[in-house]
């Protein structure tokens, strides 16, 4: 049998899109950024940065690593800010991620793996949302 082999570099870069599309998109933005331009340029692309799940699910909610998370707080995400429009979060990271820069064009928050009441409280530390009306949250 003939020994194949693929060379990344040299895909175009819309083969090498379909592809990444088949993996998480926290993978290829924490694997491919900084690591060339193209490949920075490609994993910053609305497909892998429009909406984004920064937590890990395997039959229950985990957060993402230390040294994954501080790289995506620190770098990452002030980096790709604009494209955000939406941000799936757990709560121990949640403080991290929301202050790691302005997040302009967001329209959705989910929150998981929290109570109604804690995501008021956090929410409402972070945004400083006035609840005034916090009752008509609860009961729905």
């Amino acid at each position: 049998m003939e020994d194949l082999s693929l060379n990344l570099n040299a895909l175009p870069d819309e083969i090498l899109i379909f592809i990444l599309k088949k993996l998480d998109h926290v993978e290829v933005l924490y694997s491919l950024t900084g690591v060339n331009k193209r490949r920075t340029t490609i994993a910053h692309d609305s497909i892998f940065t429009s909406h984004l799940t920064l937590y890990f699910s395997d039959k229950c909610i985990k957060p993402l690593p230390d040294p994954i998370l501080d790289r995506f707080c620190s770098q990452i995400l002030p980096e790709i800010h604009p494209k955000i429009e939406w941000l799936n979060l757990e709560p121990t990271s949640m403080e991290c991620i929301l202050c790691a820069t302005n997040y302009l064009y967001l329209y959705g928050l989910g929150l998981y793996g929290v109570s109604i009441e804690q995501a008021i409280f956090l929410t409402g530390r972070l945004f400083h949302f006035n609840y005034v009306n916090s009752e008509s949250v609860r009961s729905k």
